[in-house]
């Protein structure tokens, strides 16, 4: 709802961003330049960022294109980041393509486990289909004794006796 529908209360937004400001329209103060409240409800839980691989090239060409002195602290502020991030993209650009910029947090997979429980999975489907060709060979061997005792030859079906 905007200020006009509800009387002059703003609705909860979950950021400035949806407001359409950015982080630097809001003074040390914490009152936005535009004289709207800032917003100050607590997320109930906070989420990780994630940040694309554009999004960093972007910066990391935008920090390297100031040339005045504090112009990269107004631009980390402006995006809410931190010096270390700037140093971390710098390194992972520096060691690869920007495929580097992508990578995922956590463990990495540990091929040998994978293939580990590949070969866990394949001796298990093999004793299962070795427990099946010991029945079907049991109910063939059956046959061929119901066969003999009935008088029927199974190799060409025709009657024994």
């Amino acid at each position: 709802m905007s200020k006009q529908q509800d009387g002059g209360i703003p609705s909860p937004l979950t950021g400035t961003e949806s407001r359409g400001e950015s982080r630097s329209d809001l003074s040390r103060s914490g009152v936005s330049t535009n004289g709207a409240p800032p917003d100050t409800e607590v997320v109930a839980k906070a989420s990780r960022r994630r940040f694309t691989a554009g999004y960093k090239l972007r910066i990391l060409e935008e920090v390297e294109e100031c040339s005045e002195t504090g112009a990269v602290g107004r631009i980390l502020r402006r995006e809410g980041l931190h010096s270390s991030h700037l140093a971390n993209w710098r390194k992972v650009r520096a060691e690869s393509s920007t495929d580097g910029l992508e990578r995922k947090r956590g463990r990495k997979p540990n091929p040998s486990k994978t293939l580990e429980k590949k070969v866990v999975k394949l001796e298990r489907e093999n004793q299962r289909l070795r427990a099946l060709l010991t029945k079907a060979e049991t109910i063939l061997d059956v046959q061929g004794k119901v066969a003999g005792l009935l008088g029927f030859n199974l190799s060409d079906g025709s009657n024994c006796s």
